[in-house]
């Protein structure tokens, strides 16, 4: 059986239509998340104008008919552009918002144990020895009387910012 060179794949042959439809919408996701930043970090990326001016112009559309060509045409002007800084840019901003996310948790989740249970106290000494235990008994006193009283928790919010200045890393 002979080999009949029409029918090899090529490896330089230009992408599918499937292919370049997976890419487009690529594009467009990317499109999607610089119309949702704020002008100041949608800067840092140097965009040129004209697609400064699209995701400006994509903002404020709520149809969705207009809004989705427009989104389509975000897209056609990305193939324009090297996206792998942008993404890699968005990418670490996410994870920069997911830790930070995270660490709130971990300080809301000490503040209620603090506030529920009097041996945390101890445990959260043991294990931030830097802490200043007299302070953080007092804002715990103090917040149950607020709370007992129904005054504004003053020192609900003192006792979270205490916790934020001792615990620096998860």
């Amino acid at each position: 059986m002979q080999n009949n060179p029409e029918n090899d794949i090529k490896p330089d042959a230009a992408p599918s239509k499937t292919q370049r439809k997976k890419d487009m919408h690529a594009l467009q996701e990317i499109g999607e998340q610089l119309v949702e930043l704020d002008p100041k970090k949608l800067a840092e990326f140097g965009l040129p104008e004209i697609l400064i001016d699209a995701i400006h112009l994509a903002r404020p559309m709520n149809k969705h008919g207009a809004r989705r060509r427009q989104m389509q045409y975000i897209g056609k002007l990305m193939r324009n552009v090297d996206v792998l800084p942008i993404q890699e840019k968005l990418g670490s901003w996410q994870q920069t918002s997911l830790h930070q996310t995270a660490r709130l948790h971990q300080l809301e989740r000490w503040r209620e144990r603090l506030l529920a249970d009097e041996h945390a106290l101890t445990e959260f000494a043991q294990k931030y020895p830097a802490a200043d235990l007299q302070q953080l008994r007092l804002l715990i006193r103090n917040a149950h009387k607020e709370k007992a009283a129904d005054k504004p928790p003053k020192s609900f919010r003192l006792l979270f910012q205490a916790l934020q200045a001792t615990i620096t890393e998860i």
